[in-house]
């Protein structure tokens, strides 16, 4: 694992919520511990983390997605990178795998089901983000 710094960009996830679920990506090749993740990748040189977070989240599943508001950023405890969390909103199209070189599958994880898919737990911010975002949408669910 190497150790991230100060001067790299780093990675920038999505945090897609739609209804009562939030988008989840298994990779190919497992990074660490993880293999489910949320869509992410590199923060390229001219770019926000906001705006890797909408482009990786297309590239990867297709989705159009517009960022909301920065959750927070961290070095992640598995991978030693630098990693900053955005919520995102969906726009158009269907979550599926467009990279098939990257992404195994993609899946819509309900509250409940996060434990399984992340067994280490989520980083707090995007934790509570979740817990609120998908609890209220749970319960609009008729």
């Amino acid at each position: 694992m190497s150790e991230q710094t100060a001067d790299e960009p780093g990675i920038s996830a999505g945090i897609i919520v739609q209804d009562t679920r939030v988008l989840m990506v298994r990779r190919r090749v497992k990074e660490g511990k993880l293999s489910w993740q949320f869509p992410a990748g590199g923060i390229e040189a001219s770019e926000t983390p906001e705006q890797a977070a909408v482009r990786e989240t297309e590239e990867e599943t297709g989705l159009t997605v517009e960022a909301v508001k920065v959750l927070g950023d961290r070095v992640h405890p598995n991978t030693g990178r630098l990693m900053h969390y955005v919520a995102c909103s969906p726009v158009s199209g269907e979550a599926h795998v467009a990279d098939a070189d990257e992404l195994a599958e993609v899946a819509w994880v309900t509250h409940a089901e996060i434990p399984e898919y992340v067994p280490y737990g989520l980083f707090g911010p995007v934790q509570e983000y979740l817990d609120n975002a998908m609890v209220a949408s749970e319960s609009e669910t008729p």
